[in-house]
């Protein structure tokens, strides 16, 4: 016989370990936000190929030697010898891409096309890296002191961000880059323009992200969590380091990583107009400047122009995705 239903509700309990457990026994635990973001990014195929594509170039840059001793030439080795001595233009079809030359050779100097773009990685991946990650700090710390004081702290640093996005950052990098001489604050040649590239791009950058983290501040200053550490008698730099940039994680990657591709647009833009990083230290953006003179040598100007146009896409592919897998709408 079985056991009568009990409806009294005095019958035992069910120890509360069982309620937690699922039918496979399995105790159940709760996820994360980073967790339900990860589930979500894998299921996004096309930011998942654009993140595959980001640490590709990364990877690249860094072991540029590496490929290069396997795959290529010296970046500033010349072969003239594979180039019309009165016109320039490489002696072999399809400007002299060979098993030897996988992307062909500049006219004139002959020097290897694949070698200079590797290299070429480097100096854009690394101007746009540190000028955003320059733009994150200065933008996050500002707009969070404004968002959480408000009043006159947030008139000052509001209307701080309205002049700097007033401002012609491209003459006014022109400017200051031809104005600048050879040597400055201890540097020289290469190092002093790519730190002098760093500073004006990620500074002068800094109030666009500077309006996004103050707009989240507003939101989360008037959070629950934020009034329990007031009344426990927290002031305002334990609340701001312990309890809102924590919660500003999500905005921060996702708008450092849509920063990156266009600060690499703008370092190329810079050297395109021969205010970059000078030659023959290989950039993208001077590659493209020199192909202009080229122009019946469309591989001289579709190859460097091609590693800005993956670049840049793979980067806002994969902000786009981030953005996508921490939106607490999303399904």
């Amino acid at each position: 016989m079985t056991a009568p239903l009990d409806v009294s509700g005095t019958g035992p309990e069910a120890p509360p370990e069982s309620v937690l457990q699922g039918a496979s026994g399995k105790a159940i635990s709760g996820r994360s936000l980073g967790q339900i973001a990860w589930s979500r990014l894998k299921r996004d195929k096309v930011a998942m190929a654009g993140a595959a594509t980001v640490i590709f170039l990364i990877l690249m840059a860094i072991f540029a030697p590496l490929i290069v001793g396997l795959l290529g030439h010296p970046p500033q080795e010349f072969h003239e010898e594979l180039t019309d001595a009165n016109t320039g233009v490489p002696l072999a079809p399809f400007g002299g891409m060979s098993w030897e030359f996988l992307f062909g050779v500049e006219p004139a100097n002959g020097r290897d096309l694949f070698s200079r773009i590797v290299y070429g990685a480097r100096i854009s991946l690394l101007i746009a890296f540190f000028a955003s990650l320059l733009s994150v700090v200065i933008g996050t710390l500002l707009g969070v002191v404004a968002g959480y004081f408000g009043g006159w702290v947030d008139t000052v640093i509001g209307r701080t961000m309205d002049v700097f996005l007033a401002f012609p950052l491209l003459v006014f990098a022109i400017a200051l880059v031809g104005a600048i001489p050879e040597s400055a604050f201890g540097l020289t040649g290469d190092s002093l323009r790519i730190g002098l590239l760093i500073f004006i791009i990620g500074f002068f950058n800094w109030p666009y992200i500077g309006r996004i983290i103050r707009g989240q501040t507003l939101s989360l200053r008037e959070r629950e969590f934020v009034d329990a550490s007031r009344s426990l008698g927290a002031r305002a730099p334990y609340i701001i380091f312990r309890e809102l940039l924590p919660n500003l994680v999500a905005p921060i990657l996702i708008y450092a990583t849509l920063l990156i591709p266009s600060n690499i647009l703008f370092e190329s833009a810079l050297s395109f107009l021969g205010v970059g990083v000078r030659p023959p230290t290989p950039t993208w953006g001077g590659m493209l400047a020199d192909a202009v003179r080229y122009y019946t040598l469309p591989h001289f100007a579709i190859f460097p122009g091609m590693a800005i146009f993956i670049t840049v896409l793979s980067f806002n592919l994969f902000g786009d995705g981030l953005r996508d897998a921490f939106d607490p709408r999303a399904r």
